[in-house]
């Protein structure tokens, strides 16, 4: 159960900040956003605040913020069509009824002949029992549609995605990574004033139960002085040799209370991956580093953490689309639970950890330039301001519905190789 809802609070936040920051930037923007959603699939949750519809749906493989004009409107209204107006104390029309129209005993019904919702904002038409007599209605800019007693609301061309520049484009699409990003640092900003920074300096932090390091006889505090005839003055250089000799003795000569010491230790083998993606063996002996609190630190932390974090997994990123590291080292939300099924065991700071690399892994896979995702929408604009002109609604449309379908036909085979993985 604490994992249950440990992986849903990491869900939701990672998530809702990356929508978020759509969400943000769009409204500045001046765009009317339609949706903001988390989850896919039958609204659990829902409600209406400053234009938006707020939902919490069923599945939760991701969510999405919906723009007026970036997906096709809900309603079209054609000439021909019978619709019933509804006015406010300007005279504006302010809910145009698409069917039940019996249920708007009040509302003016008539047969639309002219409508431009996208600019002048105006409905043309005549009253059917007076084909005679042309009726010419000013629109309200929030007018409703009303379908099935569901109100939408109209969107002019001013409010849509379209109708901004390409910058301002731009930023909403890349405003949803950016802020996972900013997450992770505010999540290793915490992490150093929860637990200090990492200490440069090759010195034991906690010793792991049962570990070779504890075996050897290594104690909190010990300073690594020596391993066989190369003097140790960092921490880097300490877990470089250990990782270069799984199952190799090394002679060591540590420092404990300014007394030196020689102790002996056998690296556990442990798997891992080169980067060539190839299995290798490496050597772990279970200890930890010690921990600073410094502020300037604690700075630096927050940063270069997501920075080397994101470095490494654009490496990964590659060597996969290279062909040098296989599929199946790809993790769905299956793989991704179970792993924080044991980063949750392990303690909160490990599970905080755990969050911020997630949330920079969301935030660099949406910005590869794939159909469906917040970078393949990026390449499109950026397109734009390369030629001066948009590509094609329709080009662009096809583009990212197949896109969208190859993605889903890969989410289930990695979903369906963690699902071998832990139960085959």
């Amino acid at each position: 159960m604490t994992t249950v809802v440990a992986f849903i609070l990491m869900f939701g936040v990672l998530v809702s900040i990356h929508e978020w920051g759509h969400l943000i930037f769009a409204k500045r923007a001046g765009m009317l956003v339609r949706e903001f959603a988390i989850g896919f699939g039958p609204k659990i949750i829902s409600f209406t605040k400053n234009e938006t519809l707020y939902t919490i749906r069923l599945i939760p493989a991701g969510g999405y913020v919906r723009v007026a004009g970036d997906d096709p409107e809900i309603v079209e209204l054609k000439p021909g069509h019978h619709v019933a107006l509804d006015f406010n104390k300007d005279g504006k029309v302010s809910q145009i009824i698409v069917n039940n129209k019996s249920k708007h005993p009040n509302a003016r019904t008539i047969e639309v002949e002219k409508v431009d919702l996208d600019h002048r904002l105006y409905i043309e038409g005549y009253e059917l029992d007076d084909e005679d007599t042309k009726l010419h209605f000013d629109v309200d800019l929030k007018a409703m549609f009303i379908v099935d007693e569901q109100e939408t609301q109209i969107a002019p061309f001013d409010r849509q995605f379209a109708s901004k520049s390409v910058g301002q484009r731009g930023m909403q699409l890349f405003a949803g990574p950016m802020m996972n990003f900013v997450l992770a640092i505010f999540i290793f900003l915490l992490l150093g004033m929860i637990q200090g920074v990492p200490s440069e300096e090759a010195q034991m932090g906690e010793v792991q139960p049962e570990s070779p390091a504890e075996e050897a006889g290594l104690q909190e505090n010990d300073v690594i002085m020596q391993i066989g005839d190369q003097s140790i003055s960092t921490w880097e250089q300490f877990t470089d040799i250990v990782r270069e000799h799984p199952g190799e003795e090394l002679d060591l000569v540590i420092s404990r209370d300014d007394v030196e010491q020689e102790l002996t230790v056998v690296p556990a083998e442990v798997e891992d991956v080169n980067e060539q993606g190839d299995p290798i063996q490496i050597g772990q002996i279970g200890v930890l580093p010690t921990y600073e609190k410094d502020i300037l630190g604690t700075l630096a932390f927050g940063f270069e953490t997501t920075y080397e974090t994101s470095k490494l997994i654009l490496t990964n990123l590659v060597m996969l689309v290279t062909g040098q590291l296989s599929i199946d080292v790809l993790s769905g939300p299956v793989g991704i639970y179970d792993a924080t099924n044991q980063v949750v065991q392990s303690g909160f700071t490990n599970f905080l950890m755990w969050t911020a690399m997630l949330s920079i892994n969301l935030g660099i896979i949406n910005l590869v330039p794939l159909p469906a995702l917040d970078g393949g929408r990026l390449m499109f604009v950026g397109l734009e301001a390369v030629r001066g002109k948009p590509i094609a609604p329709e080009k662009e449309g096809v583009f990212h519905f197949v896109g969208f379908a190859l993605l889903m036909l890969l989410m289930i085979v990695v979903t369906w190789n963690d699902i071998q993985r832990l139960f085959l």
